[in-house]
């Protein structure tokens, strides 16, 4: 009996121009392995103003928003390679509109999730009419993504409309960054819950932020509300059980007793996410600098980047700089700019600075990848500028990316927390160590002095000491022990985090459904099955 799932998000790499971080991945490779077993799955984004102009339109969707009629548009889109059993939505409305990151978030100063709140809400009424109108045929799972689609959760309970269409269906909430909440005022602003909703009743004790009692928190209303709670990893949901000791200690971040409440319900789930291994896109390698310079060419082509010409312009001077005399060593780093990802730099950039210093010694360079914060991006401008060795690409590729992966000598992830993290499994599939902050899902997925590097440390000034302890003796490593780097190296390759086993853990854990075995999976068996008999019998 084929089975019928929808997946619900902000982002969704498996269409192009849709993702802005790791949940686009997620989104893109669960679904495919759920195709594998038979089951169907729809994926439904937000438009953002551009993604369904090459859309088939599918139908209009009418409902009441801020009190009062609107229309929605419902498409069908294509993926970036067809899957069976897999399609493709996403929603238009005048109101739903690109933000600046990433052309999907809005990264609004003085209100935070003033605008994504706007967009996410309406988002998810227009997804709950068109469940209502079975517009993906009779569903028997709904799987939600962080807290821009919790608000479905919110109609379920409370609304007139669809409490009755959503409450057949079984509804599970994946928490990606727990950090990031969605806290908007009950009441008084155009961005609150009574301005999106106000005829619906609700009650306010159910919903109120822990810290903000006039606020509601759309990820604590992820986790009261849903059947089951899912964390990207298993140390990660242990973490966030457990208060904040801001930065020595990034835990539940004000949400940790709903959290342990979720436990203690037996709906709380850590399950590691996975790193596809096959047929994903492949760069030549040596094709490093000539990916980046054709990227910042391009980027130096972009009007609408023309407060960064200027600052490309420089980075590919120190691009061509190392095609004319090529390190001995590359350490690299591909992220948004946040606080998460680079705390480490921006609260002590003199880290930073003992880093570069190092590297130096032995002809190494650091190579970052990223956009975000504007505080984090000028900090990273102003070391490029300073450091011959430090060289910042402060635009997006995806073919400076994948050659990154390839090509460095080491990935650095110092991030002051991680749920799961997905760089340092793409970069381990290609046999490059990684060295990482001993927390959430890189401990969970690299092991010290074996497949990669790990620092740590009781306080934060102990992690920054440990961090250059740890850096220096890796460098040390590569140059004078050649075996045991190589080793590290095939060990890392060998790891393999696959989405198979995460998916049926998915469809136990989650779902609360049977797992159909895939028919491939099936094959296999039965070959190892064939030989194994096949060699008693010898």
């Amino acid at each position: 009996m084929q089975r019928n799932f929808l997946f619900v998000s902000a982002e969704n790499d498996a269409i192009p121009a849709c993702k802005a971080g790791g949940m686009g991945d997620v989104v893109r490779d669960i679904p495919r392995h759920i195709a594998e077993s038979g089951d169907s799955v729809h994926v439904l984004t937000p438009a953002y103003g551009r993604l369904h102009k090459k859309g088939a339109f599918l139908q209009e969707l009418h409902f009441i928003y801020r009190g009062q009629p609107t229309t929605a548009f419902l498409y069908e889109v294509q993926g970036k390679r067809p899957v069976a059993n897999i399609k493709h939505y996403v929603i238009d409305h005048p109101d739903i509109k690109s933000g600046n990151i990433a052309d999907i978030y809005m990264n609004d100063f003085t209100q935070p999730f003033f605008t994504d709140a706007c967009t996410f809400s309406l988002f998810c009424v227009a997804a709950a009419e068109a469940i209502k109108e079975d517009a993906f045929k009779k569903l028997d799972i709904v799987h939600l993504h962080d807290w821009h689609t919790s608000l479905m959760l919110f109609l379920r309970r409370y609304h007139y409309d669809y409490k009755d269409p959503l409450e057949k269906i079984r509804f599970v909430y994946s928490i990606h960054n727990l950090a990031i909440q969605g806290i908007r005022p009950f009441d008084g602003n155009y961005s609150s819950l009574k301005a999106f909703f106000p005829y619906v009743d609700y009650n306010e004790e159910e919903l109120k932020d822990p810290r903000y009692p006039d606020c509601i928190n759309l990820m604590a209303l992820g986790i009261r509300f849903a059947d089951t709670v899912h964390t990207v990893s298993d140390s990660y949901k242990e973490n966030i059980q457990q208060p904040s000791n801001f930065p020595h200690f990034i835990g539940g971040e004000g949400l940790e007793e709903d959290l342990k409440n979720a436990q203690e319900e037996d709906r709380l789930f850590g399950i590691l996410n996975g790193c596809n291994y096959k047929n994903y896109t492949t760069v030549r390698r040596g094709k490093l600098y000539p990916h980046a310079l054709r990227a910042l060419l391009a980027g130096m082509e972009d009007q609408e980047k023309a407060y960064k010409h200027e600052f490309l312009r420089h980075t590919s001077e120190k691009v061509i700089a190392l095609v004319e005399k090529k390190p001995a060593f590359i350490c690299s780093s591909v992220a948004r700019l946040t606080e998460q990802k680079f705390y480490f730099f921006k609260e002590d950039p003199a880290l930073l600075e003992s880093m570069l210093r190092r590297l130096k010694k032995d002809n190494g360079v650091y190579i970052l990848l990223g956009t975000g914060a504007p505080d984090y991006e000028e900090l990273f401008r102003s070391f490029s500028y300073a450091h011959e060795n430090f060289i910042f690409i402060n635009i997006q590729s995806e073919e400076v990316i994948d050659s990154l992966y390839l090509e460095s000598n080491v990935y650095l992830m110092p991030s002051l927390f991680e749920p799961c993290g997905i760089s340092q499994m793409l970069a381990m599939r290609n046999g490059q160590p990684c060295m990482v902050h001993n927390t959430g899902g890189l401990k969970d997925t690299v092991i010290h002095n074996k497949t990669g590097f790990v620092f740590g440390g009781e306080t934060f000034e102990e992690k920054k000491i440990n961090f250059m302890q740890v850096f220096d003796a890796l460098l040390i490593l590569f140059f004078e022990n050649k075996d045991k780097w190589r080793a590290i190296s095939r060990e890392a390759k060998k790891q393999k985090f696959t989405w198979q086993s995460s998916v049926k853990l998915y469809y136990s854990l989650l779902y609360k459904i049977t797992y159909n075995v895939p028919q491939t999976e099936k094959s296999k068996a039965r070959r190892t099955k064939k030989n194994t008999d096949e060699n008693v019998m010898k």
